[in-house]
């Protein structure tokens, strides 16, 4: 009997040990933190597709040891920081997950690990994992790789420099006044 399995409630041993699959195609506007960086040409078309793969491998005392694979991308609508129009911003993440017992653990074998530990939970909220994962790939300075507009490098104003040129020299005016003698 296969079991279905809810991303937002998921029982990660029990996911783990049937060497299970879940994938999913998602509206950008379900993970908020996400769509809050995004440019607002964001649609309902932009999706989040992904793929968790449970499986258990040996651990270091024997025992199987919950892991998951998570593959998730979406190509996000982004403000370019060099030409302020949007831009189309690939983000994808690649990556295994180890499951530990609790915190105490994950931390002592944290710098030892090339893979990311994650505590067991019954109740484990992988949505919130995509989204956590999804920003972390969000670059800083978003920027296309060339600009469709002329980028404008200066920020001269003729306006600016013309009413700049209209003011009298402060130290003229002072000089003006110290020539004029007192009467």
């Amino acid at each position: 009997m296969t079991r279905e399995f809810a991303p937002h409630r998921l029982d990660v041993s029990t996911f783990a040990a049937e060497g299970a699959i879940l994938t999913g195609d998602d509206p950008v506007a379900d993970y908020a933190r996400l769509a809050a960086e995004l440019a607002e040409s964001a649609t309902d078309e932009t999706s989040v597709r992904w793929e968790a793969v449970g499986e258990e491998r040996p651990g270091s005392a024997g025992t199987a040891t919950p892991w998951m694979h998570l593959s998730a991308d979406a190509t996000v609508p982004m403000v370019c920081q060099r030409c302020l129009t949007p831009v189309a911003v690939p983000l994808v993440v690649d990556r295994f997950f180890r499951f530990v017992a609790d915190e105490t653990t994950a931390e002592a074998e944290d710098d030892d690990a090339e893979e990311d530990l994650l505590v067991l939970a019954r109740d484990f909220d992988l949505r919130d994992l995509i989204e956590d994962e999804l920003l972390m790939e969000v670059p800083l300075t978003p920027v296309h790789d060339v600009c469709p507009v002329p980028v404008q490098l200066s920020a001269a104003d003729a306006d600016f420099d013309a009413s700049e040129a209209a003011k009298p020299n402060p130290f003229a005016v002072l000089g003006a006044l110290r020539s004029k003698k007192p009467e």
